[in-house]
């Protein structure tokens, strides 16, 4: 199966991203869509900055960010997004029902041939793929934050997914020229987020109990174990929001061992979000 349009469902901090991939790199025709225009809009903003971006740095020329601009279609219609994609890239919020409940409306707007996928950092893919109506084509497609540089990408295979699906969305992520990984089983976290969500509980914890300051934490993981980043910083950039939700789904679905900091509850409930609410461990306001 050829691969030549790609959909992708979320504009948002993911989404965004994914598409330009999609289009600078692999060069496909992309359809991104949102529910609201202020999203489209301001994805297509985030795509235009980071394009800057490789321009003056030399890596791109004002022709390819023409180009690739022109590869990507903003549209607040599903059916428009979907209708002739060949692939298509769930990246709505980490909410269970949310996703299964997109993924159903496209399983009956797209073509019947169409692989289906979801970028989801720890839901489980078997459960996602019960809502469509072809569970054999579909898979999880998990980028890395933020797609445009990180070259890891996890494919996950469902309990129903066929080896074709697998084989065509490892070629598909070669053309975007990222480094894939196939996780042959549906498990919690995946491979990246079943060891690190626990590496940063454990950060939070320590905070939590007064064994040492966040500087010092993230002094010591970056000089004792050569991280480019601190836990707790990676934390703030990653969302507390975001890695409660994991931390949950690992300990529901895994093992109450995994269960999240006091903490960590703690932050989220008071808007403590990281860098995207202005404070997490750190102030982002001032930074």
């Amino acid at each position: 199966m050829e691969i030549r349009k790609v959909a992708v469902l979320g504009a948002g901090l993911m989404g965004h991203g994914i598409a330009q991939v999609a289009a600078q790199v692999a060069k496909y025709d992309v359809s991104l869509r949102d529910v609201k225009q202020e999203f489209l809009d301001k994805g297509m903003s985030m795509i235009n900055n980071s394009l800057q971006i490789f321009q003056k740095k030399g890596t791109l020329t004002e022709n390819d960010v023409k180009e690739t601009l022109g590869r990507i279609h903003p549209t607040l219609d599903l059916k428009e997004a979907v209708a002739d994609a060949d692939l298509i890239i769930e990246a709505v919020p980490e909410n269970l029902k949310l996703k299964k409940d997109t993924l159903a409306e496209v399983s009956k707007l797209a073509k019947p041939d169409a692989i289906i996928s979801s970028n989801t950092s720890s839901i489980s893919i078997t459960e996602l793929a019960s809502a469509t109506n072809h569970p054999e084509k579909f898979c999880g497609v998990h980028f890395f934050n933020p797609p445009q540089l990180m070259k890891l990408i996890e494919i996950i295979r469902g309990a129903k997914t066929s080896d074709e699906t697998i084989a065509v969305i490892v070629e598909v992520t070669k053309k975007m020229e990222k480094e894939p990984v196939v996780v042959k089983k549906d498990c919690a976290g995946f491979i990246v987020n079943r060891i690190l969500v626990p590496a940063l509980n454990e950060a939070i914890s320590l905070v939590w109990e007064g064994i040492a300051d966040p500087e010092d934490i993230d002094k010591a993981i970056k000089l004792g174990l050569n991280w480019p980043m601190g836990p707790l910083t990676l934390v703030d950039y990653l969302g507390i929001d975001t890695t409660l939700s994991i931390a949950e789904v690992l300990q529901n679905d895994l093992d109450p061992k995994y269960r999240p900091s006091p903490l960590l509850r703690q932050m989220v409930r008071a808007g403590l979000l990281g860098r995207k609410s202005g404070k997490g461990f750190y102030d982002w306001t001032k930074k």
